[in-house]
């Protein structure tokens, strides 16, 4: 699924990196970062690092924060998960 080309040509994969490169600096803020690690079945695949490793908030960010810009960007995506 992620090798499937939007309307622009651009894959899943390259527009998901691209809405993770955009909130980063928010995260980024906050003293926490999240590294995207790939698209697999529909699915995103992040890092959360820094001060958003440890947080009890970090479900919430990874849910209404980074799932909502991705579905709203990129209506393939399914889901996003942290991988420690």
């Amino acid at each position: 699924m992620s090798e499937n080309p939007g309307g622009d040509g651009r894959t899943i994969q390259e527009r998901a990196r691209e809405v993770i490169d955009s909130i980063r600096p928010f995260i980024q803020a906050d003293g926490g970062d999240i590294e995207f690690l790939g698209v697999e079945n529909g699915t995103v695949k992040v890092r959360l690092q820094g001060a958003c490793s440890g947080c009890p908030h970090a479900a919430y960010t990874l849910t209404l924060g980074v799932e909502r810009h991705l579905r709203e960007r990129v209506p393939e995506i399914s889901g996003v998960v942290n991988v420690p």
